[in-house]
């Protein structure tokens, strides 16, 4: 970055700050409170109480039991573990239905079933329709007998589009196939209430919702079969071996103590700063297109396509403006094929390329969408007069 100390951080999807009450909490759990929570002693108990309160917190944020809660290391083991387990569990099932749109986490596991498990497997991945959303009655029919889980994603990593979860796990469950759901980017954004949704298995990230890195969340439901993915000690009631990471695991306790607590500013304050950003994006700069539903969306995510400009291009004249963006998804940033997502929604290779996705947060304000709204304008105007693409449409 050059030109200016400023960081206009708007790439929240990637990742978020650590709250600073969030680290607040940790830090005594780096230092005297250093006990093992599985221990015997007092001292050890008192920190395996401080988990336990953390495992409440997050359960209180999702409506769950804290039992139904197991800590992992990250969105990616949590998806891991649901799918595995559901596969494990019913070894005559080989069938998983999911999209085209899931993140890599999902996707790249389901292709690789056949060699981690040695047996074969047939994947169904559902199409989307232009704006991203899916058809209920396409994912129904392809339910089989021979389904052993679903996987969809409650809201799409670079568009934000919010699937209809609370349907499609009825579904499921009517059709008697284990559901599961990667609500990384949900989770914090939007109300989720699992005494509602019978969804079996559920997907939690804590550096998406302002906890550090390196520690997530599976959701298992009550009397799900379950078959762990990391086998050790007797950790987290033997489901998940391996020390837990204390001071993460209580970290994001907090974390999901503010996210309830900041659920109404993120649809309505958060939501106002991204249509503001999204309606004078798409009023100042001409080609520029919406990716995605334009309300069945996460209130914090915009993303819009720049026709005849590439997005890595757009990115490096942000990143001098201190303005931080992506151009689809983190997972993915270093490629130069255009977004799964937004190819499998159809859009036109010359907008997929020039893709943006803004994601802010409870941190972003007004000033810093004012700013980048001036700046942008001009990035783009500069980028196209060099584009042959853009001198020939």
């Amino acid at each position: 970055m050059s030109g200016t100390d400023r960081v206009i951080y708007m790439d929240n999807n990637a990742t978020t700050m650590v709250a600073p009450e969030v680290l607040e909490t940790m830090l005594p759990y780096f230092s005297e409170l250093y006990g093992n929570p599985s221990s015997m002693h007092t001292f050890g108990g008192q920190v395996g109480k401080a988990v336990s309160d953390a495992r409440g917190r997050i359960a209180e944020l999702i409506n769950a039991d804290p039992e139904e809660i197991i800590f992992t290391s990250c969105g990616t083991e949590s998806d891991s573990t649901a799918i595995l387990a559901a596969l494990q569990a019913q070894p005559e099932k080989r069938h998983i239905v999911t999209t085209r749109v899931e993140h890599p986490a999902v996707k790249n596991l389901c292709s690789s079933l056949d060699s981690l498990t040695g047996h074969k497997h047939r994947v169904t991945e559902l199409p989307v329709e232009s704006d991203g959303t899916i058809d209920l009655q396409r994912f129904e029919d392809s339910l089989e007998d021979e389904t052993a889980i679903a996987s969809v994603m409650w809201a799409n990593n670079e568009t934000g589009v919010i699937f209809p979860i609370e349907e499609m796990a009825k579904i499921a469950k009517s059709r008697g196939v284990f559901f599961h759901t990667d609500a990384v980017q949900a989770v914090g954004k939007i109300p989720i209430d699992l005494a509602r949704v019978p969804v079996d298995f559920l997907s939690i990230s804590g550096h998406k919702l302002h906890a550090p890195k390196g520690v997530g969340v599976l959701y298992v439901r009550k009397r799900t079969p379950f078959v762990p993915f990391l086998i050790g000690g007797h950790q987290e009631h033997g489901r998940r071996g391996g020390t837990e990471n204390v001071a993460s695991i209580i970290g994001l306790g907090k974390a999901c103590e503010l996210a309830a607590r900041h659920l109404v500013k993120e649809n309505t304050t958060v939501r106002a700063l991204r249509d503001k950003l999204e309606k004078g994006l798409l009023a100042k700069i001409p080609n520029a297109l919406l990716n995605g539903h334009k309300t069945a969306r996460l209130p914090n995510t915009a993303n819009i396509s720049f026709e005849y400009v590439e997005g890595e291009a757009i990115l490096l004249h942000m990143d001098r403006y201190g303005i931080c963006a992506s151009s689809g998804s983190a997972c993915t940033s270093g490629s130069l094929e255009p977004s799964h997502v937004l190819r499998a929604m159809g859009v036109p290779f010359t907008a997929a390329h020039g893709s943006i996705r803004y994601s802010l947060s409870v941190y972003n304000n007004e000033d810093e969408v004012d700013f980048v709204l001036e700046k942008m304008p001009g990035i783009i105007a500069n980028l196209r007069a060099m584009s042959p693409f853009w001198q020939s449409r």
